[in-house]
């Protein structure tokens, strides 16, 4: 348990330094690269690489190691920052920028779910109301994205969280450790659609490999990142042709690539996230 409560700590810290820092005018490779660099001085790892999604972007964006982007005086941005600790994961986002009533929107959708967040609870009944505490602000939340459960070197594991009510009769146990994640919108249609690749990786399978430079960059990703999400961009300080290397263990099928997801009718986004132990009085690891 000191494992997750430090995880939490620390993403929590680190979301708000990230927060503190976002400032119009900066980048995102710079904004990701200190959110980061400030995981590790505090002594845990990047459970995923530092998201930061710009206005309808809703996920899985993260700069490239020559990313140009800045965030603008008109953006809304999402920081989404995960943190672990052996293992152990912290995951927490909130949204910066100028559109208040959407950002409120998520925010009391995770605020109301969390109240939710005890044994017993149906999953539907969180999706429902999360949805609802988004109507009220006559925004709608993103239907194929969803919270999640988190076990030890797994992200996503078990069980997700609807942000509306999706009829699951599953329940929520004791001990449980999940993370409430509802997606707001102005768009129409309420999803998310698939766009570029994100230079976000995961190790999918470990197979032999012929190519000698593949092979030793395999070795590193299993014994540095194990099951967890990676950027292109942190391999590429340390290995030669480093997305061709990728590109090889991707045609392999030892790597997984995750696209960048984004609302489908190009509605601005935004998202607000806690990691939650379920107890009869809810535990948020990631609140500081």
């Amino acid at each position: 348990m000191e494992d997750w409560i430090n995880a939490g700590k620390i993403a929590g810290e680190c979301l708000n330094y990230g927060c503190d820092i976002a400032k119009p005018g900066i980048t995102l490779l710079e904004l990701a690269e200190k959110i980061e660099g400030r995981i590790k001085e505090l002594g845990a790892k990047p459970a995923f690489p530092v998201n930061l999604s710009l206005n309808s972007m809703a996920a899985h964006y993260t700069p490239s190691a020559d990313d140009k982007t800045v965030f603008g005086d008109e953006d809304i941005l999402k920081i989404d920052v995960g943190v672990h600790v052996n293992g152990h994961i912290g995951d927490t986002a909130r949204t910066l920028g100028k559109d208040a009533n959407l950002i409120k929107a998520s925010e009391d959708a995770l605020n109301a779910a969390i109240q939710l967040c005890v044994p017993g609870v149906k999953l539907r009944e969180i999706g429902k109301v999360i949805a609802n505490a988004i109507s009220d602000h006559n925004f709608i939340s993103i239907r194929n994205l969803s919270g999640h459960g988190i076990t030890t070197f797994n992200l996503h594991s078990g069980i997700s969280i609807p942000n509306y009510d999706n009829g699951d009769e599953d329940q929520l146990k004791e001990g449980q450790i999940i993370a409430i994640e509802p997606f707001a919108t102005n768009g129409s249609s309420g999803r998310v659609a698939e766009g570029k690749p994100s230079g976000i990786y995961k190790l999918a399978r470990v197979k032999p490999v012929r190519d000698p430079a593949a092979r030793k960059m395999l070795s590193f990703i299993a014994n540095e990142y194990s099951s967890l999400p990676f950027a292109s961009r942190w391999l590429e300080k340390d290995f030669p042709k480093a997305k061709f290397l990728m590109q090889v263990l991707f045609r392999e099928g030892i790597l997984r690539s995750y696209p960048q997801l984004y609302e489908s009718s190009k509605g601005n986004v935004s998202q607000a996230e806690h990691t939650i132990l379920i107890k009869e009085k809810p535990v948020i690891l990631t609140k500081i």
